[in-house]
């Protein structure tokens, strides 16, 4: 029940308002409607909350309008890397030491996939021909230029001698409308958060090439093999956590801790990161500063690889 976890004695008296990135079934709004849900079947939350998806900027435009409600503890949202390589980039003017981080929640890692009847049939073959050709295939990723997929696809070219400046890259809002482009046969190839694919796999309409994880996903993903195991250097996934607006306090962010310990062991929660193939990462306080600042730093080192920051 709502305030039986320690949390402190601050309790919300108004609505809750998730403002969420990317659109409904994206990335960051999945996590937002299942912690929302979790939230209210179990009555952890009483007050009535809702969730509001501005979308742009790889999540951007969500955080401006996070970032305007200073000192506002109702209001929350999903945190990920272009928080901190938007900065970096130029893209804002601020990461995530100008909001609130509440807590990292799990790791989702990157699925490269492809049309069914695209000619590549492995991860070898899509290597050799980014490794010839950077220019020559298009690649839909989400949500911004110098993401984790952005990253990835750099780590990938430059591991095979090529010019990762080359990439003709189509950006969408949401790894969804990147599945759809491989789909219609506009990208031959996509680098999506791997749930993001799995519909399409389900449906005969992709193939996935290689993941990015340390160890072999399941379900449908079971038997595409890790580019750790062909002898690649990719191991990346992206983050998600829960981002609260500027200059709250340290009863707000207790509270939200308190909270989010529960839903986290809700059996909805677990289910959800079985289906989804996330990896739970809980982390918080100063151990969450940590980890935002090691990942800014790995963001700044491969956007200067990557030649998109001096």
């Amino acid at each position: 029940m709502a305030g039986t976890h320690s949390a402190g004695v601050w309790l919300p008296s108004r609505e809750v308002e998730f403002i969420v990135g990317t659109p409904p079934g994206g990335g960051q709004d999945r996590p937002a409607r299942t912690l929302m849900r979790i939230m209210q079947s179990a009555s952890l939350v009483d007050a009535p909350m809702k969730i509001t998806n501005i979308t742009g900027k790889g999540g951007g435009k969500a955080w401006d309008a996070l970032r305007v409600r200073a000192g506002d503890p109702h209001v929350l949202s999903i945190s990920a890397m272009p928080l901190l390589s938007n900065r970096i980039q130029g893209v804002s003017d601020y990461d995530h030491e100008a909001l609130t981080p509440v807590a990292n929640l799990y790791t989702e890692y990157l699925a490269f996939i492809v049309p069914a009847a695209s000619p590549l049939r492995d991860a070898k073959s899509m290597l050799a021909t980014l490794a010839t050709n950077p220019a020559g295939m298009k690649v839909a990723i989400a949500t911004a230029i110098g993401t984790t997929n952005h990253v990835a696809l750099g780590q990938l070219l430059m591991h095979g001698g090529a010019d990762p400046r080359k990439l003709d890259l189509r950006v969408f809002d949401s790894a969804l409308y990147a599945v759809d482009d491989v789909v219609a046969g506009n990208a031959q190839l996509g680098v999506i958060s791997s749930v993001s694919a799995r519909k399409a796999l389900e449906a005969g309409t992709v193939r996935v090439l290689a993941v990015s994880s340390m160890e072999r996903l399941g379900g449908v993903f079971a038997g595409a093999p890790t580019w750790r195991e062909l002898n690649v250097p990719c191991v990346l996934g992206q983050w998600r956590g829960l981002v609260g607006a500027p200059d709250i306090g340290v009863e707000h962010v207790a509270y939200w801790i308190g909270v989010l310990g529960e839903a986290l062991q809700h059996p909805e929660w677990q289910e959800e990161l079985a289906a989804n193939c996330w990896s739970p990462e809980f982390i918080t306080g100063d151990a969450l500063k940590d980890f935002l600042d090691r990942e800014r730093a790995f963001s700044a080192k491969m956007l200067r690889a990557l030649e998109l920051v001096s």
